[in-house]
């Protein structure tokens, strides 16, 4: 994140053409993984100049929280700190491994019962295919228990789409990763929402996703089932794999 000079002159742009801005998004990578007396500085610091401003999200790591106790979160809380995205991906031991998240199914539970301990609201993030061929059953029967033993207000999805320079990408050009096809990622989903025992809005809209869905589950998870299945049904292996060479960005 920037020094906080440049934050300053951030907010005080901020404040000259929106001053009662409720809502705010810090950016720069992880912001979250700051120390808690550095995100109370800034914290405090735009109360300085956005009198109005309730909510200060950002992005956030699973190890971002292990360095701060509950007591800090709340504090954090109350100061408008709330919203965290995580990229978790998955909650599946295997899969975060081979993922190199650096931290396990257990640290996602306990790291967030501590948000959930605070009062901070948080969002997930899973990603379809990251498994390899053949194990995206396990991954997303796993990544759904463990996620409905939490709180997340959102799971957004993705669909794992390789690039060059990347570490699966390499891993795949070497014969050590077998990417999942198209199908069997939409089945990934399917298995994945079927398995969700928890109240949540969820969002598999990105351009990464073959056929975007939303949902807010439990409510609509048989009619968005019924859905997948249809375009499993309709649609070719080789179309939806089309569409996957084809994308060359996901912005």
């Amino acid at each position: 994140m920037s020094p906080l000079e440049e934050f300053e002159e951030d907010l005080a742009e901020i404040k000259s053409y929106q001053p009662y801005a409720r809502r705010i998004f810090w950016t720069g990578a992880n912001p979250f993984a700051m120390s808690y007396e550095n995100l109370k500085l800034r914290a405090l610091t735009v109360r300085d100049y956005l009198i109005k401003c309730q909510t200060m999200a950002m992005f956030a790591s699973i190890r971002d929280i292990r360095d701060k106790e509950v007591w800090q979160l709340r504090k954090l809380r109350a100061m408008g700190i709330n919203g965290l995205s995580i990229g978790t991906e998955s909650g599946d031991d295997d899969t975060l491994a081979l993922a190199g998240k650096g931290y396990t199914a257990a640290d996602i539970l306990e790291q967030c019962r501590k948000l959930d301990e605070a009062g901070i609201e948080y969002y997930f993030v899973y990603m379809t295919g990251l498994a390899g061929k053949g194990r995206g059953y396990w991954n997303a029967v796993n990544s759904a228990k463990l996620f409905s033993q939490l709180n997340p207000y959102f799971i957004s999805v993705d669909s794992l789409t390789l690039f060059p320079d990347t570490e699966l990408y390499r891993m795949e050009q070497e014969g050590r990763f077998v990417p999942a096809g198209e199908k069997e990622r939409l089945q990934e989903l399917q298995v994945f929402i079927q398995n969700l025992q928890i109240r949540t809005h969820l969002f598999a809209n990105s351009s990464s996703n073959f056929y975007p869905v939303t949902a807010y589950l439990p409510k609509e998870r048989d009619s968005v089932v019924s859905e997948l299945q249809h375009i499993m049904d309709t649609v070719s292996e080789k179309e939806m794999a089309e569409y996957r060479r084809n994308l060359k960005s996901l912005g």
